[in-house]
């Protein structure tokens, strides 16, 4: 592997025109075909194989052109003080708005409330049911407009209106402000680490140009592959942040080498070879991360993963190749200022830097002088680490899931305001009612049975109402609406679904009829459980597959066991942070969670899969280089601390990249977004500045040489990957010896 990429690398450094072209030229063409691609909207949300499903699906096809699945609103009215919303007047302006309503192009039917009876029981407050034959992430832009624009001409007649429902929902966008945050920040960082303007532009222009590709082509492919608005959003996060610190590390490893006095061809090729291979490997496990959210089954989670995978596959091959190309372009401006300046006062050119002052020792960094007081005292850092850790993630154990619904968004906004009159009008449970289906196609008496769960569902506890059955043409289907007492994302209403189920198996018993659960409440509860069903399987598939491949790199056992139970314990410890905030609401103030409310049901597996990846990037470009330091003859102990000279530094400027990219995703007015930002900004701190920086080289130092144990017969089975570049001596002997013509087919064969 080394030597291939030291080969390729110096290809690249010397052939940097024809690369740099080949990028340039394809950033273009996926620039025009995303430019010229057909709109392809959001693709509809449904989860395989659950209950509320099969309904949706099942009123589909026995109540034809119902669009079961459509998109909803609830326009609310609320009267002036001291009127009724059935004065004259105000009944007149809500009729006005009800018919501007059903002139919509996507509008199926609009229930006019004073028919409905959609009036609170005090007379103020009323609405109206909006219904749409497509999903709320598949509706018009247009339709949204007409939609808040009726609701804008009874705001002026004096009523106050709100909207709430599922119409007003938008593909889930991070702010443009926060991602220009990160990216401002992450420059700074560069600068502080590398010295260099040059140099840390490069890494910024080579992430941009592998997201633009990345997100180009999920464009261009989004009609074909029915993509949605929100599957580029992952791969707009992780693509910036892994393709900077990619370039990071071999931009780095080339100072270094420029350092060591090699010729600026030589040290492209060996920062390839040795920060490149750690850089393909680090790569592959993001890859499984991501690609393994197919196994969860939710058809929007596999493409997000999918997209996101392959926009990680576009940066490890900018990397590699035109990273070298344009230090090709660069020079010596690369190189940090202080370096210039001392070759300005006459260092010898080829001599390192360090060598100005004869007899001088090099000053220790602060990653040397902590790596050295770990190795002095590893049990006490351990047990400071893991216990603190420990500590953090105590609030997990009292984790509650569940999705996000309008009563969790931000008080400015009118599904928020929405969501309040209605609860204060008709009580917490309306705002998430439940649909039961009865399926009495293979009933005796259909009309009996629907009875029978009319009744049953009444007898439960915390059901507030529950609606006659309304029959399709046919009269084999009935549909019942149950309105719970409790709000949407409570555990009472949870309860109420499950009971109701329940109740629905000793009806088919009795009468054959099949009774299911649906409606956006019973639907998050499925996918919740689907997710935790998958967190298992899904966490055995990454973190095994992943474990084989670490123990390829690091040819250890124990090494990558210690990579995957340290990245267990930053996950747990994310987990209870972000339960501490969003769910109990410690610190939520500063970080603008206006509401708490259980944790949005895709965050474990969301956070397992990405932090997983990223976690195992910084085990591979700390652990490789100690690795390296180790085979190369010094003893344990020495290998850590000159691993963390080595390699701390960048590492700690990477991570802080990723924490700024992730962390400017918390300034999103969506709650969803806003979480996801915070937990994974808070995971890349614990693990790298406590699992990685801490806890592993603790470890590393108890364990000692053991640490690098592996079976003989293991090690004869394992392929050399040759990560520490010990063939790269030879390759480049043969290479002075060999024309570069030779070298080119050379590279063509392998």
């Amino acid at each position: 592997m080394a030597t291939f990429l030291y080969k390729l690398g110096r290809l690249a450094f010397r052939r940097r025109h024809f690369v740099a072209l080949i990028w340039v030229a394809l950033l273009t063409l996926a620039g025009v075909g995303a430019a010229s691609a057909p709109a392809a909207g959001s693709t509809s949300f449904s989860i395989p194989g659950t209950e509320a499903q099969k309904a949706f699906d099942l009123l589909d096809q026995r109540f034809p052109g119902s669009s079961s699945d459509g998109a909803t609103a609830r326009v609310v009215f609320k009267a002036p003080a001291g009127e009724k919303i059935s004065d004259t007047l105000n009944k007149a302006t809500v009729e006005k708005t009800v018919k501007k309503l059903a002139d919509g192009s996507e509008v199926t039917s609009v229930a006019d409330p004073f028919k409905t009876r959609a009036v609170s029981q005090d007379g103020t407050v009323a609405y109206a049911s909006v219904r749409y034959d497509v999903s709320g992430m598949e509706l018009k832009d247009s339709s949204r407009d007409a939609l808040e624009a009726a609701g804008h001409d009874a705001q002026q007649a004096g009523l106050t209106v709100e909207i709430g429902g599922d119409a007003l929902q938008a593909g889930a966008e991070p702010g443009a402000a926060g991602e220009v945050v990160g990216l401002a920040i992450a420059a700074v960082v560069l600068v502080i680490t590398l010295g260099s303007l040059v140099a840390a532009g490069l890494p910024l222009l080579t992430a941009i140009i592998g997201v633009g590709i990345g997100v180009s082509t999920i464009t261009v492919l989004a009609k074909a592959l029915d993509l949605g608005d929100t599957t580029s959003t992952l791969a707009l996060m992780i693509g910036l942040a892994v393709g900077i610190d990619y370039a990071l590390f071999i931009v780095s490893r080339y100072r270094g080498e420029l350092a060591e006095g090699r010729d600026r061809e030589e040290a492209v090729g060996r920062a390839a070879g040795t920060a490149g291979s750690a850089v393909v490997f680090a790569g592959l496990t993001v890859v499984i991360a991501l690609a393994g959210l197919s196994v969860v089954g939710v058809p929007m989670l596999t493409k997000m993963g999918l997209a996101a995978a392959g926009t990680v596959v576009v940066s490890v091959l900018i990397a590699l190749t035109m990273i070298p190309a344009l230090l090709g372009y660069a020079g010596k401006r690369v190189r940090a200022a202080g370096e210039k300046r001392r070759d300005r006062r006459g260092t010898a050119p080829g001599v390192p830097s360090t060598a100005a002052t004869p007899g001088a020792p090099a000053k220790p960094g602060l990653g040397e002088r902590w790596a050295s007081f770990v190795v002095r005292r590893p049990a006490a850092v351990l047990l400071l680490g893991v216990v603190g850790l420990g500590a953090v993630a105590l609030p997990a154990s009292q984790l509650e899931l569940g999705l996000p619904d309008d009563g969790s968004q931000p008080t400015s906004t009118t599904q928020r305001r929405a969501y309040d009159l209605l609860s204060d009008g008709f009580g917490p449970g309306f705002n998430g009612p439940l649909m039961i289906v009865v399926d009495a196609k293979g009933s005796a008496d259909p009309k009996s049975a629907a009875t029978t769960v009319t009744d049953g569902i009444k007898g439960l506890k915390d059901v507030a109402s529950v609606s006659p059955a309304m029959f399709n043409p046919a009269g084999d289907t009935a549909t019942i609406t149950v309105v719970p007492s409790s709000k949407p994302s409570s555990v009472r209403t949870e309860d109420l679904v499950h009971a109701i189920r329940s109740e629905g198996t000793e009806v088919t018993a009795d009468t054959d009829a099949r009774v299911l659960v649906t409606g956006t409440t019973a639907m998050n509860i499925d996918f919740s459980q689907k997710l935790n069903d998958a967190l298992v399987p899904y966490l055995a598939l990454v973190v095994g597959l992943a474990f084989l491949l670490l123990i390829a790199v690091f040819r250890s056992v124990l090494v990558p066991l210690k990579a995957a139970l340290g990245f267990l314990l930053s996950v747990l410890a994310a987990l209870g942070a972000v339960v501490a905030v969003f769910q109990w609401g410690w610190l939520g103030g500063l970080l603008g969670v206006e509401q708490t409310g259980p944790i949005m049901s895709m965050m474990p597996i969301f956070m397992v899969g990405v932090v997983f990846g990223l976690a195992m990037d910084y085990e591979v470009f700390l652990v490789t280089r100690m690795r390296e330091a180790y085979v190369h003859g010094e003893t344990p102990g020495q290998a850590v601390v000159t691993g963390f000279r080595h390699s701390a530094r960048v590492v700690g400027a990477a991570a802080i990249i990723m924490m700024s990219v992730f962390g400017g995703f918390i300034t999103s007015s969506e709650s969803m977004i806003k979480m996801i930002g915070f937990g994974l900004a808070i995971a890349v701190f614990f693990d790298a500045f406590v699992v990685r920086m801490a806890i592993v080289p603790a470890v590393l130092a108890l364990l000692g040489k053991r640490a690098w144990w592996l079976p003989k017969w293991l090690d004869r089975a394992l392929p050399n990957v040759d990560v520490e570049g010990e063939g790269l001596s030879a390759a480049a002997d043969a290479d002075g010896r060999a024309g570069r013509g030779d070298e080119d087919r050379e590279l063509v064969r392998a």
